[in-house]
């Protein structure tokens, strides 16, 4: 909401099925092909006598996408003609579905979900070679999940939220890679604004984005657009229009009127036969066999692992990494005495192990591009000679930077480098006694009652072991040798 009116946004969101072939032809559907016009046939083209197939994996991913958003899988379903002329569609329309979607309502991160349903992709315009275009057909007739949810949505951060969410199910539910990069997933903006928090504005679509930062900016623009008129006593200036973002210039631009859905002249499909999906498809089953979704691995890491919010959104974001740590998370709830481990001694565990992974991990990851994720075993070795004292945090960072190049083992490592702590009093001592008499400026600072001094004392003896002095030992004898 801006500060003097009230925001509306709705969305409709396209994401490209993952399929072997396309929607009503048996083309091959890679997002991947570089050489245009290869994965082109006679019914995607348009030939004239061509008869369409639908294609039954792609109507079984949306009752997938309708299941996990808890929405309401239709009995009957069909495909509508949805006629409009323009380059990217051969045929002078395309086949969607308009009265009868496969999924009505649901909900997906606190937002109603209108409707999910199935059409093909159109292909896809260049207008890179000055005073003409092509058209690359490749992508023509790809399945198509269009997405539509309420104008319930009342910021721009809200959108992209929910963008990303979406993407993240598509992925986890292994029906769409969503990457927008590619124009796998793609957003449209409806978005109003109003004085009257129960009255919507004029409405504006916003098409061609292509990122979640430019979904947050597009909707950030508009808002700001329209109020700069509404302010000027010329709101009669938004109209209803479809508009693009440019990204370059960080501003949306007119591209025409909006279209209302009588404008399409919508028609059921004669070629292609009726949709009764319970019949089709054993329902329970698809609901029974849906993977753990986002939102319920986030609660169980939350209510199991008591790690941080980010440390999750690490591990849900990123599923090869998040299946890595559960199984490192299951190494250290089987210890090889699990008398010996109390349950809270596990979750401490497992606290210390997502902390070595979202930060120490991921930044070796960032500088190294060679590094990889160590093998499991080794890595909950090395967490657990962490929460046995056997080795400091220091010489645990520099055990990980070595096993995430090369499997070793940390043990073997430790010992090698002489990084297991010394925890034998008597040697320990005289290396103490050997600091406190090599400074007696700090020494007389901590007996002036700065107590923090001891601290840099600590570190002296620290690096006098070579790092083999357990820090806690080392700052109980240098109190006990320097009573004040």
């Amino acid at each position: 909401m801006s500060e003097k009116y009230y925001t509306t946004i709705g969305l409709e969101i396209h994401a490209e099925l993952s399929t072997n072939s396309k929607m009503f032809c048996g083309c091959v559907n890679n997002p991947d092909e570089e050489k245009p016009n290869v994965n082109i046939c006679p019914v995607c083209m348009a030939h004239p006598g061509t008869l369409p197939v639908i294609n039954k994996k792609a109507v079984e991913n949306v009752i997938k996408v309708g299941l996990a958003l808890g929405g309401n899988i239709a009995d009957f379903s069909e495909f509508d003609r949805k006629n409009y002329f323009y380059p990217d569609i051969p045929k002078a329309y395309q086949i969607s579905q308009y009265k009868y979607p496969i999924v009505s309502g649901g909900q997906l991160n606190g937002i109603d979900i209108t409707r999910v349903h199935l059409e093909e992709d159109t292909a896809t315009s260049k207008h890179d070679r000055g005073d003409y275009s092509l058209v690359d057909f490749n992508r023509g007739g790809v399945p198509l999940m269009e997405l539509v949810t309420e104008p319930v949505i009342h910021s721009a951060k809200e959108a992209s939220d929910f963008g990303r969410e979406l993407q993240l199910l598509l992925k986890y539910l292994g029906v769409s890679e969503a990457n927008m990069e590619k124009g796998e997933m793609r957003v449209e903006l409806n978005i109003s604004i109003s004085p009257d928090e129960n009255k919507l504005g004029t409405k504006v679509e916003v098409k061609n984005i292509n990122s979640f930062r430019a979904v947050e900016r597009a909707a950030l623009y508009e808002i700001k657009r329209m109020s700069v008129l509404l302010d000027a006593g010329e709101g009669d200036k938004i109209v209803q229009e479809t508009r693009g973002w440019d990204e370059s210039k960080q501003s949306t631009f007119s591209q025409r009127s909006k279209e209302n859905a009588n404008d399409y002249r919508y028609f059921p499909d004669p070629d292609l036969p009726k949709l009764y999906l319970s019949k089709a498809f054993d329902i329970p089953k698809l609901k029974s066999n849906l993977p753990e979704l986002p939102a319920t691995k986030r609660l169980r890491y939350k209510n199991d692992y008591s790690i941080k919010d980010e440390d999750i959104e690490s591990y849900i974001t990123d599923v090869v990494l998040g299946d890595w740590f559960e199984g490192v998370v299951k190494i250290l709830n089987n210890p090889p005495h699990p008398s010996d481990t109390p349950q809270e001694e596990n979750k401490q565990a497992i606290k210390i192990a997502s902390n070595y992974i979202t930060s120490d991990y991921l930044g070796l990851k960032k500088s190294n591009t060679e590094v990889e994720l160590p093998e499991i075993k080794n890595f909950a070795e090395l967490i657990s000679m962490v929460t046995d004292n056997k080795i400091s945090s220091r010489a645990a960072k520099d055990i990980l930077a070595i096993i995430v190049l090369k499997d070793e083992s940390p043990m073997k490592i430790a010992l090698e480098k002489n990084l297991i702590q010394n925890h034998d009093e008597g040697s320990l001592k005289e290396i103490v006694q050997k600091v406190i008499d090599a400074n007696p400026s700090v020494v007389a600072t901590y007996k002036a009652g700065k107590e923090n001094a001891i601290m840099s004392l600590v570190g002296q003896v620290m690096k006098e072991s070579k790092g083999s002095a357990n820090p806690a030992l080392v700052q109980k004898l240098l109190k006990e040798l320097l009573v004040i």
